[in-house]
């Protein structure tokens, strides 16, 4: 969007308030990373993420009033409400554990979405356009929430993930919460407690480090995630028998979300079953993190499938 047009938009309460919420991530962004780097409070970002999130959730109702649809018509919609699902999450997260580096590592997410959805996007992707009569149904509500959410979850525990490779790199780490698997530090603890304590095992609270905790939050944002996704995943073969009488069709975005799964699902059964923890399976989200983008930005601006909405190879 060039400076005049950018300027003439200025009333429509959709762009502003896409606008508001650039600003205030922009502001929030250095504040993340100096609490990171000086370990201090990041209560102000909390704020300045929190008010981005209510101005992204002003816009996608004004947007939905104005357009009388739910607002995933196009690419710049969607943009906004993956931002949205991530500025959400990354509060959730933070309620769980207030560490800095979530927000190091969520808030860059938030703001390349709506950057690239305010600054980066053609026109005529930006403007609000009529359903196809395939999407005129109460399904598109329902699925495309869901899977957007999914993909803020899995985004916002990709990245934590990510940062635990370059957490503590120096320490070994070893899950010691109450997550299902089977831990190297619970077997050491077994063996050592068994010789000493022949008829039961003494309990006692233990401090987990930030790293351990770090691994824990992702594993659990990702769990989340990819349960949401399954529903996503179900709820669209529904609406696609529904619609053009089939229940999947191998369209590209379909496949690239059965991708997207499948890595998600190793992810889980690598933790659940075969017990890896800390760096492992982070290797394994980081991967599930480079799919996601093929399968969401990829596929959309490709203009290819049924799910695409066009702009590299189209004049």
């Amino acid at each position: 969007m060039s400076s005049p047009q950018l300027i003439s938009q200025l009333g429509d309460p959709v762009v502003a308030l896409g606008l508001l919420a650039f600003l205030f991530l922009l502001v929030a962004l250095p504040l993340a990373f100096w609490a990171l780097v000086n370990r201090a409070s990041s209560s102000t970002v909390k704020v300045l993420v929190a008010i981005a999130n209510l101005s992204l959730a002003s816009q996608l109702v004004f947007r939905w009033w104005q357009s009388g649809h739910f607002p995933i018509s196009n690419l710049y919609e969607s943009l906004c409400f993956l931002a949205w699902a991530c500025t959400l999450t990354q509060l959730i997260v933070e309620r769980s554990w207030s560490f800095p580096v979530v927000a190091a590592v969520a808030t860059p997410m938030s703001l390349i979405s709506v950057a690239f959805a305010s600054f980066a996007l053609p026109d005529r992707l930006q403007e609000s356009s009529p359903l196809v009569p395939a999407l005129r149904s109460s399904w598109l509500v329902m699925h495309v929430s869901v899977i957007m959410c999914s993909y803020a979850a899995l985004l916002i525990g990709s990245l934590l993930s990510t940062a635990v490779l370059f957490t503590d790199r120096d320490q070994t780490l070893e899950i010691r919460s109450s997550s299902i698997g089977s831990g190297g530090f619970r077997k050491a603890l077994l063996a050592e407690s068994v010789p000493q304590e022949p008829k039961g095992l003494s309990l006692s609270s233990i401090t987990l480090t930030r790293n351990e905790q770090l691994d824990s939050l992702s594993y659990r944002t990702i769990t989340v995630g990819f349960l949401l996704l399954t529903v996503g995943l179900i709820s669209g073969a529904v609406w696609a028998n529904e619609a053009w009488g089939s229940w999947w069709s191998w369209d590209p975005k379909e496949t690239w979300a059965l991708i997207c799964w499948l890595v998600y699902a190793i992810y889980l059964h690598t933790r659940l079953v075969r017990g890896w923890q800390g760096r492992r399976p982070a290797l394994v989200a980081v991967a599930g993190l480079v799919v996601i983008c093929i399968c969401y930005i990829g596929v959309n601006l490709l203009g290819v499938g049924l799910h695409s909405y066009g702009w590299f190879f189209e004049a």
